[in-house]
């Protein structure tokens, strides 16, 4: 096998090395020429003279010779005797400097040659000049070349020669320069990541997501040792795409690929391939495996790729060339096409995989999908200990209690409360970070800022009471309904009232948790009705989720006797740009009807709960009225110990108020 070698380096000080002429010089040239021209061949300095000062220069008997010019100007020259009289200390005499002619010293600029001869004859008459001392005007007509070239050919030779610097910076590889070039228009935009480049961000710092962990080490393993996996024939998959919600952890997770992977990484976001000019997304993307392939093997990550690989055919622009499609047309050749691209893995990005199109999902392409989903409890308290590493907790501080008390959370969530809570400590004035702390940090991300300046008359404070008894009541007597950690009667964020429910983390829900849950959401609405006599708008947040829940029930859950075990429940996204429902309108009626009927027997059932703890709501709303906040412990105390309690996080249920 031949030995590579390094080709050699040119030495600087080696004399027989042609050095290439840099054409910079050229145009230096040419405005050292244009200089020069002024300062030889441009006249001196004329001074304008009036008829007053031309007539006293005729009577001193001073004036040479007079040129007229072009019929619109005359020139005027002074003796070289008159010069040394002293009566023009502007001028000196010459006899011209270089290649430069003598020019005159005075200028006159007049309407018509017959009124100056006029004038000028005049003049002389009147100083008594002889038949010999008289002096006859010479006529000349001239033409500006300079003028005529800095107008006509001067413009085009400056396009041209921008034209030239374009072009010589087009062929030189400058267009794959900065932001600020026009022609990196098409060059792709990826960020480079290699061995050179320090990235801080591994596995470690990636806490949870096991099984996602697990799938992609095996893609940086394979890069490493790709011969643990061809001895046996096996083949690695081209790409791997994260689906998950919105911040947990995807985009962190490619990172961590990044900095432990010893292969150059591409990193793209799917928008950076959309341009306002036609062909520029696949301009892009051909370039960006271009270079992927110029350092296989590598990983190419693409954020967001639903920006460019929406399904075709379901945009909601109806023109007949659409740049989103050729961009992904292009990626779709790219990834799988006649080229190869081996050792050139993909890695992507979304929260919308439904609404991709299935060629880029099949096998070959998009080989496996890594679901990251929101995580556990166990993974929660995972999370919390990477994102509490620098900052400064009470001793004896207890992580497995926050996550608990953050059910739902993402992990951009639970970095959100990590750093709010250090950040109301501080605002304490503290020197650690305690538990209330982060209690308040948990309140003000779920329910908003407290506002207790907002003013509320008394009749609308005893409504929003009643109302979040009401909640409480409903949500501690039935069994399946989710229990309430607190209350509060002051306004936060939008809502005038808000309550911590406790909800069980289950997989699936069954009819009665559905119908217990929507009892205790209508229990704020009851609880106006029977004990207040009046409704307000208060509950509109819980009628939205109500209804909401009930079509859910009839519609997709197949919990309706009536429609039976039939769900109109489109997974696939395809019926999102319809315009026809898949039922008859028949069955829409009926949905309708039964969808009616699940709210108004969950309404029923929340009524008659209130009715018989009348007693208690009563106690209950007092006691809000009183202290405005009020835990799991008073309502204990009012209607005793809730049956099958168990063990459960935090979430919030805000009753907001038109």
């Amino acid at each position: 096998m031949a030995e590579n070698k390094e080709p050699l380096k040119p030495d600087k000080n080696d004399k027989n090395i042609k050095t290439k002429f840099n054409t910079n010089w050229f145009f230096f040239i040419l405005l050292l020429a244009f200089i020069a021209f002024q300062v030889f061949f441009t006249g001196k300095y004329t001074k304008k003279a009036g008829q007053r000062e031309i007539e006293q220069m005729v009577i001193n008997h001073d004036i040479e010779k007079v040129v007229v010019v072009n019929k619109d100007q005359a020139e005027i020259y002074i003796k070289p005797d008159s010069l040394k009289s002293g009566r023009y200390p502007d001028f000196v005499d010459h006899k011209g400097f270089g290649l430069q002619p003598p020019r005159p010293q005075y200028y006159h600029n007049f309407g018509t040659v017959e009124l100056f001869e006029q004038f000028f004859a005049a003049a002389q008459e009147k100083a008594g000049y002889t038949q010999d001392e008289w002096i006859h005007p010479e006529y000349q007509t001239r033409k500006d070349y300079l003028a005529t070239f800095l107008g006509v050919i001067l413009p085009f030779l400056l396009i041209a020669l921008v034209w030239i610097y374009f072009m010589r910076r087009m062929a030189s590889g400058g267009g794959g320069g900065g932001a600020g070039n026009i022609f990196s228009v098409g060059k792709s935009k990826a960020q480079i990541f290699d061995k050179d480049t320090h990235i801080k961000t591994n596995f470690s710092d990636v806490a949870g997501l096991e099984e996602a962990k697990t799938e992609v080490m095996e893609i940086v393993d394979f890069l490493k040792n790709p011969k643990k996996y061809t001895s046996l024939g096996g083949k690695i998959p081209k790409g791997a795409l994260l689906v998950g919600p919105p911040g947990t952890g995807k985009t962190l997770l490619a990172k961590a690929v990044a900095g432990e992977a010893n292969v150059p990484f591409f990193s793209i976001s799917g928008s950076d391939f959309v341009e306002m000019f036609v062909g520029v997304g696949a301009s892009r993307v051909r370039d960006l495996f271009k270079q992927a392939k110029e350092k296989a093997p590598c990983i190419v990550f693409i954020d967001e790729i639903d920006a460019v690989g929406r399904a075709r055919g379901r945009n909601p622009n109806f023109g007949t060339n659409d740049e989103r499609e050729n961009t992904l047309n292009q990626l779709l050749t790219e990834m799988d096409g006649f080229g190869t691209n081996s050792g050139v893995i993909i890695l992507a990005a979304t929260n919308r995989a439904d609404i991709l199109d299935k060629a880029l999902l099949r096998a070959g392409r998009f080989d496996r999908q890594i679901n990251v989903e929101l995580p556990d409890i166990r993974e929660r308290e995972a999370i919390f200990k990477v994102h509490l590493r620098p900052i400064k907790l009470e001793e004896g501080f207890d992580i497995t209690f926050l996550a608990k008390n953050t059910p739902g959370f993402s992990g951009a969530d639970i970095a959100n409360v990590c750093n709010e809570a250090a950040l109301i400590a501080a605002r304490g004035n503290k020197t650690v970070v305690e538990k209330q702390d982060f209690l308040d940090a948990i309140d003000r991300i779920i329910g908003g800022l407290e506002k207790k300046n907002k003013i509320v008359s008394l009749e609308e404070k005893k409504t929003i009471a009643y109302h979040e008894a009401g909640h409480a009541t409903v949500s501690w007597l039935l069994e399946y309904a989710s229990p309430l950690l607190k209350v509060t009667i002051i306004p936060r964020g939008k809502a005038l009232g808000a309550a911590w429910y406790l909800p069980e983390e289950r997989s699936i829900s069954t009819r009665e948790h559905i119908l217990d849950e929507l009892a205790y959401a209508l229990g704020g609405r009851a609880a106006e009705e029977l004990v207040i006599g009046k409704i307000s708008t208060g509950a509109l947040s819980d009628l939205e989720k109500v209804t909401k829940q009930a079509y859910a029930m009839v519609a997709y859950f197949g919990m309706s006797d009536e429609i039976g075990n039939m769900s109109f429940y489109d997974s696939s996204g395809q019926s999102e740009f319809g315009f026809t429902k898949p039922y008859s309108e028949k069955t829409a009626e009926l949905i309708d009807h039964e969808a009616k009927k699940i709210v108004e027997e969950s309404y029923r059932k929340a009524k008659e709960v209130i009715s018989a703890n009348i007693v208690g709501l009563t106690q209950l709303a007092e006691q809000l009225l009183e202290k405005e906040v009020i835990f799991s412990e008073d309502l204990e105390r009012i209607f005793g110990k809730r049956k099958g309690d168990k063990t459960r996080g935090l979430t919030q249920e805000p009753a907001k108020s038109e």
